[in-house]
């Protein structure tokens, strides 16, 4: 008798290698910032907070001289101040945020990630930059058993999030404010907390923080 036997498929990490080989641009841009900045993190940002939260945090990409330096996500950079403080009034942190990965703030029943691990030049990662990093991001999803609702910052992150499901990029409705249905999840979609966004009055601290109050009354149903 032939028994016939599949072979495993390799484990995907949720996280990145340090040294992540799969982006060449990505890759030459995070050694020039190595040698300008010897002393910044330099490397993919892994994702922060708690694995067993109900709530994911979704951005693009990190930001050079704000998660590429810290070795955190939002921490460090003009986006990071409004999104930590806003979790902490909507309950999902607790601490005092002060732009560091040693302040001690904590998430509660939540985690932040980016879909693109690795800053890019100009903050715009390339579509071939983010296909090579969905893996980590399906993974990531995956690995989250209570997971339930996912914001999403900006539209391309709502685009990746969506494809790492199994779903096309156009499913879900784009812009602030809306919500979806996406397999087990609700997808609120949020505009980036950006400095561009912020100072041109495109996204106010309330139009945000109702983003995050919708996510925790959906919780707490």
């Amino acid at each position: 008798m032939v028994i016939v036997t599949q072979t495993p498929m390799p484990r995907i990490e949720v996280e990145p290698p340090r040294n992540c080989p799969l982006c060449p641009r990505l890759v030459a841009y995070r050694a020039e910032n190595q040698r300008a900045n010897p002393t910044w993190w330099n490397g993919p940002a892994p994702s922060f907070g708690d694995p067993q939260g109900r709530l994911l945090v979704m951005g693009l990409a990190p930001g050079r001289t704000g998660a590429n330096r810290t070795g955190r996500p939002f921490t460090g950079d003009h986006a990071g101040v409004m999104l930590y403080e806003t979790l902490i009034k909507t309950g999902f942190a607790k601490g005092k945020y002060d732009a560091r990965p040693d302040d001690g703030i904590e998430l509660v029943d939540a985690m932040i990630s980016n879909a693109v691990r690795c800053a890019p030049p100009g903050n715009k990662p390339e579509t071939i930059e983010e296909n090579a990093c969905r893996p980590f991001l399906t993974a990531r999803l995956e690995s989250m058993p209570n997971l339930k609702v996912i914001v999403t910052l900006g539209d391309v992150s709502r685009r990746n999030v969506l494809k790492a499901l199994g779903f096309k990029a156009s499913a879900g409705l784009p812009g602030h404010g809306t919500e979806f249905q996406a397999g087990p999840y609700l997808v609120l979609n949020s505009y980036h907390c950006s400095r561009l966004n912020t100072n041109t009055g495109r996204l106010t601290a309330d139009m945000f923080e109702a983003v995050f109050r919708r996510a925790r009354e959906w919780l707490e149903a």
